[in-house]
């Protein structure tokens, strides 16, 4: 199983650091592990970011975007932790914060970059790695970021322009029904991580009939635990991740859902007619 893998090729792009070990911190793990080549494109520094840490407060205030630095050492933490030597920043765009703030309007944020100015940084990396599979976010970033959409705008149109054509495209999605879940769980510990009551006005959990593909990376929650709690400044161990990891057992941070917008479906499936490979289908 340990080379089960090798020969494929495996690009995330994602917006800030965190972003991929929640979303695809065991899927990274298990192909890594098994021997393809997984590479990560980070799209800004994550300067705007939350600092959940009080010892680290500092950073927010730095003249000299103290975050973004203290983010990259965490994001090389992560990537050691789950086994990912190839990471990279998708040029020197800034956090964009969140719609309707000051810094949202600045030049130099990412969500304010000409799309196709930003593509073609990264149609230049599809070429050099040729990757078989793209993984991003929906069109809506998942929750409505600017910097989540920006990726997903980006990371579209990068597969346009460049000369190597990836064989399968993956969104990242989460079911309803693991939210309702989840949800139920929180509600036990007196907690509303996922914002609200109702199902229905959460805007990333998507109905179960989004998700084309599950990734069963329970092997590997160890190390996406590991990679979640290097990023210190975002995910705090007392905090709403790692009690919805003590009310449902940590291996919800296992199963990994996705949706295939281009590409074939392809063998094996599961019961529920979801694919169980995102190499499914590639020929070598």
């Amino acid at each position: 199983m340990q080379d089960s893998y090798a020969g494929f090729r495996i690009l995330l792009v994602h917006a800030h650091p965190d972003d991929e070990t929640i979303n695809n911190g065991a899927t990274m793990a298990l192909y890594a592990a098994r021997g393809a080549q997984v590479t990560l494109i980070t799209c800004t520094r994550g300067e705007e970011g939350e600092i959940l840490v009080p010892g680290l407060s500092h950073l927010a205030s730095a003249q000299d975007d103290g975050l973004g630095v203290h983010r990259e050492i965490e994001l090389r933490n992560a990537m050691r932790a789950l086994g990912v030597s190839d990471h990279r920043f998708l040029g020197n765009f800034r956090d964009s914060g969140m719609m309707g703030t000051q810094t949202n309007t600045q030049p130099d944020v990412f969500w304010q970059a000409d799309l196709d100015t930003a593509a073609n940084l990264l149609a230049t990396i599809i070429n050099e790695l040729k990757p078989h599979i793209l993984i991003t976010y929906d069109e809506i970033g998942g929750y409505g970021h600017p910097d989540h959409i920006k990726a997903h705008l980006v990371a579209m149109r990068a597969s346009e322009l460049s000369e190597w054509k990836i064989e399968k495209i993956y969104w990242n999605t989460i079911p309803k029904s693991v939210i309702a879940a989840g949800m139920a769980a929180m509600k036990e510990v007196g907690s509303e991580f996922f914002g609200s009551d109702n199902i229905d006005e959460i805007p990333y959990a998507k109905d179960d009939s989004f998700v084309t593909t599950l990734i069963d990376g329970s092997e590997f929650v160890d190390a996406k635990m590991a990679a979640m709690k290097a990023h210190e400044t975002q995910i705090t161990l007392d905090g709403p991740f790692f009690a919805l990891s003590n009310n449902l057992g940590l291996a919800i941070w296992g199963d990994e859902y996705y949706t295939l917008v281009h590409g074939k479906k392809s063998p094996p499936f599961d019961s529920d007619g979801r694919e169980t490979d995102l190499t499914a289908g590639i020929v070598l």
